[in-house]
């Protein structure tokens, strides 16, 4: 996928990152010099890519698989400060991450980050509500200027009401409080078409195999198509390594020493029926080693997560029965109903990139992140969390625009909404008008809305003439025709039959991007 560079970028239609654009962007890759070369396309990787293309760098992005195939499309689905790291001191952290909740809510991506409500039971008559209520307002307070509404104190009547699912005697009160949740592979996705809208070249399927070296100086990499085995030089001033689990597999195939070191904390979620527990608010639970979330999600509650070491293979985290069960003993402390096995409809697991410390405890290592220039022309940063991504991602590009040549302007991606975010509100209030006008009901204009934002008119117009495209999909209901062929045109779902032969795909022939495929996580 690619866009153009420069002012014209700016009112370009956003670029697509669809098989017809692949051929194009080898070929860019082969001819053109970067000043950044980024490595993956989860979202630290996708935000690197677009910070750097808006201060007018020349900037590839190149991910082996999917874009947000790994960590990023099996997260938590929140934008959140992290009530529990108020608990453990990390004060910095929880303001930076509600300060970026608060950019994503009201100017990034409005269209895709919405506020969520969660019910905080509380067991302790002396000293807990308090206790709860004081984190609870330094929460609200932090993020500055507030998009979502402040902390409310309830009874166990209230709360029962809100949550009807709850056991009476699980309870003596409670506090609803918000937060914010987001389609992660759709964000980051969009993220990546972002920086293409900019100027980047963004390709997936393109597997870095080796780096390319000048001297003592990192110069680029060589990359292979996946689809086809091809390879190619990529030269560039500089390259990020924004890998996450695999940091340090790269940073030993550039043969240089790593200044940090990655560990892969595996965190499982179970997604159960929507109807399986009666309430109106999600909620947050103590548990003996950190919290668990049920978080609502469209038709479904997504119940988790762990947090335990995994040391096999990084492409695969799976689910242990013993995860399943740590999940289901949990949320079944507090439910009227409890939850069995066979009452989950998905379980999907996926590992955050810690810094490794000296806790053996991986619920107890900060989420801080960290750079670090490895060598003369090779950045690397792991760490952190998905809500400040916006952040690791400036941090990065700082580190490595030592090795450009030319003067970089600061980082301005707090005021560059992404794409399908300019017009969206407007669109909600004409949400009607635009299901009347294509023969749809209200509600999926609505869903077509908080997934493309004002791109709407471009899935859209791909069922002119084609009405059994905007029909919904016989396995994934919510979802229609239409955005399979979208998603294999525009948004970089591939497959090798697709890219070679470089056209629009059809429902029935192509496998939908991560940020499309309901089946596979809760997205």
């Amino acid at each position: 996928m690619t866009g153009q560079r420069g002012r014209d970028a700016r009112a370009a239609a956003p670029a697509r990152l669809g098989p017809v654009t692949r051929t194009e962007t080898w070929r860019r890759l082969e001819d053109e010099t970067f000043d950044l070369v980024v490595i993956g396309g989860g979202v630290v990787g996708a935000g690197t890519a677009l910070d750097a293309a808006t201060r007018g760098l020349r900037v590839a992005l190149v991910e082996a698989r999917d874009l947000a195939s790994g960590t990023s499309s099996r997260s938590s689905k929140l934008f959140h400060g992290g009530l529990r790291y108020l608990e453990q001191l990390e004060f910095g952290l929880v303001r930076e991450a509600l300060r970026e909740r608060e950019l994503m809510l009201t100017r990034i991506a409005p269209h895709l980050v919405k506020p969520v409500s969660f019910l905080y039971p509380l067991t302790n008559r002396v000293w807990e509500r308090p206790y709860t209520a004081a984190g609870l307002l330094m929460y609200d307070t932090m993020g500055g200027a507030r998009s979502v509404p402040g902390q409310k104190h309830l009874s166990r009547a209230g709360a029962l009401r809100m949550v009807p699912a709850l056991k009476r005697d699980a309870l003596i009160g409670g506090i609803r409080y918000y937060d914010a949740q987001a389609d992660d592979a759709r964000h980051t996705m969009t993220l990546a078409r972002t920086a293409a809208h900019y100027g980047a070249v963004v390709r997936n399927s393109t597997q870095v195999v080796g780096f390319l070296r000048e001297a003592d100086r990192v110069s680029g990499v060589r990359v292979r198509d996946v689809e086809n085995g091809q390879e190619v030089d990529v030269r560039a001033h500089a390259v990020i390594n924004a890998t996450g689990v695999w940091t340090d597999e790269l940073q030993s195939l550039s043969g240089s020493r790593g200044r940090f070191r990655v560990r892969s904390s595996k965190g499982v979620h179970i997604v159960v029926p929507r109807d399986r527990i009666v309430a109106e608010s999600g909620m947050i639970l103590r548990t003996e080693k950190s919290v668990l979330f049920v978080i609502p999600w469209r038709n479904h509650w997504i119940v988790g997560t762990t947090d335990t070491d995994w040391n096999l293979d990084l492409a695969h985290p799976s689910a242990t029965r013993g995860d399943i069960d740590y999940l289901l003993e949990h949320v079944n402390k507090v439910l009227a109903t409890p939850l069995t096995h066979d009452d989950i409809e998905g379980v999907y697991a996926g590992l955050r990139p810690l810094l490794a410390g000296e806790s053996e405890e991986t619920s107890k290592l900060s989420r801080e992140h960290a750079v670090a220039r490895v060598a003369p022309g090779l950045v690397a940063i792991a760490g952190g969390k998905y809500t400040t991504y916006r952040v690791m991602a400036a941090d990065a590009v700082d580190a490595a625009v030592v090795d450009v040549p030319e003067r970089v302007q600061e980082s301005i991606t707090d005021k560059v909404p992404l794409v399908g975010a300019d017009g969206y509100h407007a669109l909600v209030n004409q949400a009607d008008h635009l299901a009347g006008d294509h023969g749809l009901h209200p509600y999926r204009v609505r869903h077509l809305l908080d997934r493309y934002g004002s791109l709407i008119s471009d899935v859209l117009g791909l069922a002119e003439g084609r009405p059994d495209l905007l029909k919904p999909i016989e396995a994934a209901p919510d979802y229609l025709r239409v955005e399979v062929v979208y998603a294999a045109t525009d948004e970089g779902a591939c497959t090798s039959r697709t890219c070679s032969r470089g056209a629009r795909g059809s429902p029935s022939s192509t496998r939908t991007a991560a940020s499309t495929a309901p089946n596979r996580s809760p997205t």
